[in-house]
């Protein structure tokens, strides 16, 4: 696999909602959405395995998100992987590593035209040391206590790739 080769895709059906603070599945004109509120810094969580081919480096994750109704002001995006792998993970509790950001990237200036933020992750301990073949999952967080675009993001999609 080369550089900058995608390896996986979630999309709003993958979510597996965290218990509190959970972005909300909604539509709009038919394409499915999380939405991240303003208010308050909320999660979707993804899981997935690693493909076989991963080559082991870092790799990026890409956020593809529109706005309900801003068009100014900037958002804020947080991203972490937790390692279940086997036998790594007790899967009774989380065991996300710190989380990378993407910070103050301004909004676009229309309404519900889309938008692709990518957040750089090393390998080793920056991705929880996710590797070939394992199990994981991937938090994305609406930074809301940090951003200041008003209304919901609304997430289409989120691309995990070889890191260039």
């Amino acid at each position: 696999m080369a550089a900058g080769d995608t390896l996986l895709v979630f999309t709003p059906q993958h979510n597996e909602p965290p218990a509190t603070a959970a972005a909300t599945l909604d539509v709009r004109n038919n394409h499915l959405v999380l939405d991240f509120d303003a208010a308050a810094n909320e999660d979707a969580v993804f899981k997935g395995i690693m493909p076989q081919h991963y080559g082991g480096g870092g790799v990026e994750v890409l956020i593809h998100y529109a706005m309900s109704s801003a068009t100014s002001g900037d958002i804020d995006w947080d991203a972490a992987f937790e390692r279940i792998g086997e036998a790594g993970q007790d899967i009774d509790s989380d065991g996300f590593a710190a989380a990378n950001s993407v910070d103050n990237t301004t909004v676009p200036a229309t309404s519900g035209l889309v938008d692709v933020v990518s957040v750089a992750f090393t390998d080793g301990a920056d991705m929880d040391s996710v590797a070939a073949g394992e199990a994981f999952r991937l938090k994305i967080t609406r930074d809301a206590a940090s951003d200041t675009a008003a209304g919901d993001a609304e997430l289409l999609a989120v691309e995990i790739r070889e890191a260039a």
